[in-house]
């Protein structure tokens, strides 16, 4: 998913439902063992994390980092081997069968692979749970009828599988899993398989759905757009401990543990060589390029930095209403008087021609200019 399409994702109209379904883990550990007999594996060492009830919430980290194994404790289908979760401030560990088919009910999970029966249609591979659980016919047709309306499959309701594109299949498979009105819906990595306009749709889908219906989201991913694009909260998760987590909006301003720094860089292409390789063959019309940088705190505004500020290239976008990326300008105003224009305004500027950005690592070469 490309940054236009995560800045493109509109914000929801409706009024927010009533918050329920928090989440709290508290020194959540679990082992496995590789070969019997063998040593035992932290999949999971020592998590404490609370989401709160009707967030949306992501979890970001490299392959093996432990980001579906943590998932799979929420709904305790891989069950701690020590710790606790709590579920509306309630303990569940899942001793009881009765408190873990309730549990289960109240979470939900849809996933990469949609799972649909190919044999049914729409309206019966979302109706299909509901059959199995003993609900009435008449409130079957009910929710049903309500939830292809609500994932906008209403025409396709008698469609089959086969005829369906990705995208309409993850929105058949987001409908079964609202049939049992979660308090908590667990996406396994649930946009990995489709492009980014199907992607973007879908993130608005299920923002829609956290906000009109207060559904706590849990968003496992290795795409960091994802999170921008929707997530209040992020937490990054590496070898089985979370590193760090904060506000979406933090996190990308100021990623503070190296994976999370390499994360976003990645995803947002603004490393030094990225931003060199922008501008290399633009030809020059002042003595001084620069590289201002914008954390959300600050209004994108060169004018005050330089009064002849030429803008050459730019990536601007918000995430979480705040206006984060950076800005290449040319001016020709000296290092001095821009430095301390933005110390004032609390903006980081950099003289392009100088060294790498603040977090990397500089190598051979000149010596990094001021930052503010």
């Amino acid at each position: 998913m490309s940054p236009s399409d995560a800045e493109a994702l509109p914000s929801p109209p409706t009024s927010p439902a009533p918050a329920r379904g928090s989440i709290r883990l508290e020194g959540v550990r679990k082992t496995f063992r590789r070969t019997r007999g063998g040593p035992e594996h932290a999949a999971l060492d020592g998590i404490d994390l609370e989401i709160p009830g009707g967030s949306v919430f992501g979890v970001i980290g490299r392959s093996g980092a432990g980001k579906s194994t943590l998932l799979r404790t929420i709904n305790l289908l891989a069950a701690p081997t020590s710790g606790r979760l709590l579920i509306d401030g309630v303990e569940v560990d899942g001793t009881r069968r009765s408190e873990l088919a309730g549990l289960r009910r109240r979470t939900s999970m849809i996933f990469q692979h949609f799972s649909l029966l190919a044999s049914k249609t729409v309206w019966q591979n979302v109706a299909l749970p509901l059959k199995l659980a003993g609900v009435p016919a008449p409130e079957i047709d009910r929710r049903v009828a309500d939830l292809v309306s609500l994932v906008g499959l209403a025409e396709l309701a008698h469609a089959y599988p086969a005829s369906l594109s990705g995208g309409q299949k993850q929105r058949v498979a987001i409908a079964r899993a609202l049939v049992h009105d979660p308090e908590i819906l667990l996406s396994d990595e649930a946009t990995s398989a489709l492009d980014p306009e199907t992607t973007r749709s879908i993130l608005e889908l299920i923002r829609r759905i956290n906000r009109e219906r207060g559904v706590t989201v849990v968003l496992i991913t290795h795409e960091m757009s994802v999170v921008e694009a929707v997530a209040d909260s992020v937490a990054i998760v590496d070898a089985g401990r979370i590193v760090e987590q904060g506000p979406t909006w933090r996190i990308f301003s100021d990623p503070r543990h190296p994976v999370t720094v390499e994360l976003v860089r990645s995803a947002r292409h603004d490393s030094r060589s990225d931003i060199e390789a922008a501008v290399a063959h633009m030809p020059r019309n002042a003595e001084h390029r620069y590289v201002a940088r914008f954390d959300g705190t600050a209004p994108v505004d060169l004018g005050p930095l330089a009064p002849d500020a030429r803008v050459l290239v730019s990536s601007i976008r918000p995430v979480q209403g705040r206006s984060q990326g950076y800005a290449v300008f040319e001016s020709r105003e000296g290092e001095q008087p821009v430095f301390a224009r933005a110390e004032r305004l609390g903006i980081r500027v950099e003289s392009l021609e100088a060294g790498p950005l603040p977090g990397e690592d500089p190598g051979p070469g000149p010596t990094a200019g001021p930052i503010v």
